[in-house]
């Protein structure tokens, strides 16, 4: 101890040193928003990096059982798509059909594969953390899909990397319908189980059954229509009792995402910026 005494007092003007250059530079980045924002930056693309480096080793340690559940899912969907193709031939008499209208809906979007690096389903404000950015064409509001379904939407993007805001998450709304019906509502999550979501305001005069399936809407930027959100388990009135409030099974299991697309849906954006400037066009002009 009392070497320690000896040692500290020998050496005390280093520490007052070292105390002062750590406050003087929290208060350099807390009260400049240029050195905040290059702090911000830096420790941001460094913490993606780790991240990066500790999803790698998972993924590895991890890639057998993966590479079973995708040899399992290859094979499941391929014997539905010969099942659909079939019917889809006999229906309309024209064995090109099927390929003619696959190539139509792919066309519209590009997919932007990415990785997740960081991730979190206990939380009510979870984000998911992936290996792309602004220099792989990612950009805020874009939507993000996975092999079973919807995922989120991308809310802050840095040169390679960008944060997702999940369904998972308390803030995250996302426009969905049930399928073949046509009755469409807000995906909502409210905390919880990570398996289970809420779809908001469904109509009234709504007709459906449990387990059918909900899917996006289409009516945003941000998904195109038919992603897969989950199953129907139960159905609630709402607070106001004015609308159905729906439990669904979300086809995605948040605890073990791995592999994302995002979705750069340009046909939706410029179709909705020619339905903006057309509403613009339409509002009164202010006197002057």
């Amino acid at each position: 101890m009392r070497n320690l005494v000896e040692f500290l007092a020998k050496h005390n003007h280093w520490f007052v040193f070292l105390i002062l250059e750590v406050f003087s530079l929290i208060l350099l980045f807390q009260y400049n928003s240029y050195q905040g924002s290059v702090w911000f930056s830096t420790a941001n693309a460094a913490a993606g990096k780790l991240l990066s480096w500790e999803a790698d080793v998972e993924s590895f340690l991890s890639m057998s059982k993966a590479n079973q559940e995708l040899t399992q899912r290859n094979l499941y969907l391929e014997q539905q798509v010969k099942t659909l193709s079939k019917q889809l031939t006999d229906a309309t008499k024209d064995s090109n059909w099927v390929r003619r209208n696959q190539l139509d809906i792919l066309k519209g979007y590009h997919l932007i594969p990415a990785q997740v690096v960081s991730n979190s389903i206990d939380r009510h404000d979870n984000l998911i953390t992936i290996d792309k950015g602004s220099l792989d064409g990612v950009k805020k509001d874009m939507g993000v899909a996975c092999g079973t379904g919807v995922v989120g939407i991308v809310y802050l993007v840095s040169p390679h990397y960008s944060v997702v805001i999940p369904a998972l998450n308390t803030e995250s709304n996302i426009s969905c319908q049930i399928r073949g019906r046509g009755y469409f509502g807000y995906l909502r999550w409210f905390g919880g189980n990570s398996k289970l979501a809420y779809v908001e305001d469904v109509p009234r005069h709504a007709r459906f059954r449990l387990y059918e399936w909900v899917e996006t809407s289409g009516y945003s930027s941000v998904f195109p229509p038919g992603i897969a959100v989950g199953k129907i388990l139960h159905v609630y009135n709402s607070p106001d009792g004015i609308s159905y409030r729906l439990q669904v099974e979300l086809s995605t299991d948040f605890g073990k995402l791995r592999d994302v697309c995002v979705i750069d849906n340009k046909p939706v954006l410029e179709r909705l910026d020619a339905l903006r400037a057309a509403q613009d066009s339409l509002k009164p002009k202010e006197d002057k």
